[in-house]
């Protein structure tokens, strides 16, 4: 009986480890391990940057939160409020043997206006920034280099920041896969909110199909 104990402790770290590990219910995320890295972008409304995301292979797992602020474990009502500092933003789990950080950057931008300052399409308001957060050098530089060829290559002048990543704090359940919950109401939002529409005004044949 014992052994059969440490074998499902054993077996349940291991799939946590694999998940990015622990994470606690409203608690900074965890470590990342069985070389997985970590991306973090702000996008305006976080329920619209989980499904590019978790639709695109090589990524593990995708969670919705809040960073760049002050305030240890913020609510919604809160980050909402516009009080806090952060943003609504995305923690990408990700495989770099099957998925590279490059590929990550050019989903974010075809999923955001960059030329918008403090808000993205119907929701305003410094909460809902678009912002590229950096967890090594090497991130940084990609960012950056993405963000000067976008600039050349439209003749855009793009406002969305490049900061060191700080605290991710996961948001409330129910704000997690809100896509697959509450699929009317998020089509109803997207589309309310003309998302894809100044997607499509900005990338043009290069917009995502939503």
């Amino acid at each position: 009986m014992i052994r059969g104990t440490v074998l499902m402790m054993a077996w349940l770290a291991l799939v946590l480890t694999t998940m990015g590990g622990v994470r606690t219910a409203r608690g900074e995320a965890g470590g990342v391990g069985q070389g997985l890295e970590k991306a973090t972008f702000a996008g305006g409304c976080f329920w619209c940057m989980q499904p590019p995301f978790d639709a695109l292979p090589g990524v593990v797992s995708t969670t919705v939160g809040y960073t760049g602020g002050s305030k240890k474990n913020p609510t919604y009502e809160e980050v909402s409020a516009g009080g806090t500092g952060h943003a609504e933003s995305i923690e990408v789990l990700f495989d770099p043997r099957r998925v590279s950080y490059r590929q990550l950057l050019a989903v974010f931008w075809h999923n955001i206006d960059p030329l918008t300052a403090d808000g993205q399409f119907c929701d305003y308001g410094h909460q809902y920034r678009t912002a590229i957060f950096y967890h090594n050098e090497s991130q940084r530089r990609e960012a950056e280099a993405a963000k000067r060829a976008l600039e050349k290559a439209r003749g855009w002048k793009i406002v969305t920041a490049i900061e060191p990543a700080g605290p991710f704090y996961p948001a409330e359940e129910y704000h997690q896969k809100y896509y697959q919950k509450n699929p009317f109401r998020y089509r109803f939002y997207r589309f309310n909110c003309g998302r894809d529409r100044r997607l499509k005004e900005l990338w043009g044949a290069e917009a995502p199909a939503h």
